[in-house]
């Protein structure tokens, strides 16, 4: 008995979700083709590739962010249902706990959190990037540039760079300085009028040298024309956006971060807070789980319309959280993990709180 009533609660909590999941998918989509469509009118995108081609690539990322919240919704729905038609006190009294009637909810949560994990680790980023290339054609200021002026990079452990401006489309830097030390002092200064991205060799070639050596005697410059080099600083290094890291699969976003942090970059702790973002996110599919389960398990006034509007408004305010305690790891306030690890920890608190005060 106990195991059909374990497949018909999971049966039950994904029909539910998938009928909740499409109808956010579709009023998410209504809503934000009707905020942009004279953008895209105005730029001459057409309807065929409105639909078929951003709307598309844009489902996969909207089904990450709202799963959470159609999983919440399903518990509730599910657990209050069974809590008005007694059928909770009933089991009870055939003598299953509170918490082994909370069993199949995990087993659902840990089976949705694996695959809206693996959806964002390895789809949903090529989904992305065709999106955002999407956005940059039609819609104006979607991808904001983190830096491209007054770069400095570290080249390697006794040579920083510093580069006055970086056209990440022609890969080519201007006004390039190169500083070499030798311990606290400088052994030789390096001025590059332009440095190109060769594709073809994976090195930089650098116009109009002017380099300047210091010795004990003095200093002693040499100008050279054009030569091509070897540098650890990569294009990726140079131009960054605040999408980077939502267009790359986990493995890739991790070699991301290390680049930054090998070339000395600033601003490390945003794309950090977004990786590990991504990395948590599944994890609420669980502490919703856990929330509803407890919430809804005991009858409360309202029926329906009360789980429905507590399922609407606890998830608000869980995505509220979130966006409001992340720019603090951005901001270095908090570190990255523990800004992106806060919001799923209180919840996660809270859900065994209810569980605990519920009625056994």
């Amino acid at each position: 008995m106990i195991k059909k009533l374990d497949k018909y609660i999971i049966l039950r909590l994904l029909s539910i979700t998938l009928f909740v999941l499409g109808v956010l998918v579709f009023i998410f989509i209504v809503i934000h083709f009707s905020d942009h469509s004279e953008d895209f009118t105005d730029k001459g995108a057409k309807l065929a590739e409105i639909f078929g081609v951003y709307y598309l690539n844009y489902i996969p990322e909207i089904i990450r962010l709202v799963t959470p919240v159609a999983v919440f919704i399903a518990c509730l729905y599910l657990t209050g249902q069974m809590a008005e038609r007694l059928e909770i006190t009933a089991l009870k009294a055939a003598g299953i706990s509170l918490y082994r009637l909370l069993a199949p909810y995990l087993v659902y949560g840990i089976f949705v959190m694996c695959v809206i994990s693996y959806l964002d680790g390895f789809i949903v980023p090529n989904t992305n990037a065709k999106r955002f290339a999407f956005e940059e054609k039609y819609l104006k200021d979607q991808s904001t540039k983190l830096d491209n002026r007054r770069l400095y990079r570290q080249e390697s452990s006794n040579t920083l760079l510093k580069i006055n401006y970086f056209d990440a489309t022609q890969g080519t830097a201007f006004r390039v300085k190169f500083i070499r030390f030798a311990g606290d002092s400088i052994e030789q200064t390096t001025t590059v009028q332009e440095m190109k991205w060769l594709e073809e060799s994976d090195k930089w070639r650098l116009n109009n040298l002017d380099r300047r050596t210091f010795t004990a005697k003095g200093y002693t410059d040499v100008h050279i024309d054009s030569a091509d080099t070897s540098l650890s600083i990569l294009p990726t290094d140079l131009a960054r956006t605040t999408s980077d890291v939502y267009q790359l699969t986990y493995p890739k976003a991790y070699n991301y971060i290390q680049s930054i942090q090998r070339s000395g970059a600033g601003s490390v702790e945003s794309p950090k807070v977004q990786f590990y973002g991504r990395l948590v996110y599944p994890l609420s599919v669980l502490v919703v789980s856990i929330v509803g389960f407890a919430l809804a398990s005991v009858r409360r006034r309202g029926g329906k319309g009360f789980y429905l509007a507590a399922g609407l408004g606890i998830s608000f305010f869980y995505l509220a959280f979130i966006k409001v305690i992340e720019p603090f790891g951005g901001e270095g306030v908090l570190s990255p993990a523990m800004a992106v690890s806060l919001p799923h920890i209180f919840f996660f608190a809270v859900g065994l709180v209810l569980l605990i005060k519920a009625r056994k």
